[in-house]
């Protein structure tokens, strides 16, 4: 794998350097439509082999938002209006490259779950955590809308809890146990291009 790390720090740098006057412009929209709070919304993740890091994200929701829960759907009254278009264009994730550039993350992965999901996975399931977590993968494809399947349930967080992370775990052991340079770059297509 050590293909895909130096893929991940290479493109990481060209992207964040390509991306950067458009970032500039998000920036400077964030601070007029969301004048308060800070830019930047950095959150406990866990990482490979289990290791806690701090990822990098646009701040989307109202400020001490996370005590109200960490499960977000789409008509959630905590998004902030600029907000939403971030996370329904993912441009919110672009800070994510950070974590990519400095290895806590790889483009193509589990997505990184918060403390309390990752720390329940037991057996073979915690096969996921060998591997960097990703920007995107297989799972993040699947559940490309999960803020809008979320939304449409009762209890969000019971269908997440009971469905969802369950299903995205088998799909992370699946990719980590048929992993390939292709396939990455398959994944990758899909994220951009669907």
């Amino acid at each position: 794998m050590i293909i895909k790390y130096i893929f991940d720090r290479f493109f990481s740098l060209i992207l964040l350097v390509v991306l950067s006057p458009f970032l500039l412009v998000i920036y400077i929209l964030h601070k007029i439509k969301m004048p308060k709070g800070s830019f930047v919304y950095r959150q406990v993740r866990v990482g490979k082999d289990g290791k806690p890091f701090r990822i990098f994200k646009m701040r989307t929701l109202c400020d001490n938002s996370e005590a109200k829960g960490s499960v977000t759907t789409a008509d959630d009254v905590r998004i902030l209006p600029f907000g939403r278009w971030l996370r329904e264009t993912k441009v919110d994730t672009f800070l994510e490259l950070i974590n990519i550039l400095i290895g806590d993350m790889s483009f193509v992965g589990p997505r990184p779950d918060v403390p309390g999901y990752a720390d329940k996975l037991e057996g073979d399931d915690r096969i996921i955590l060998k591997m960097r977590p990703g920007l995107t993968g297989p799972a993040s494809i699947k559940y490309r809308h999960e803020d809008k399947i979320l939304a449409q349930q009762s209890d969000p967080k019971k269908y997440n809890d009971e469905v969802i992370w369950p299903d995205k775990v088998k799909i992370n052991k699946e990719y980590y146990e048929n992993w390939s340079v292709w396939r990455d770059i398959s994944i990758l297509w899909h994220t951009v291009f669907e």
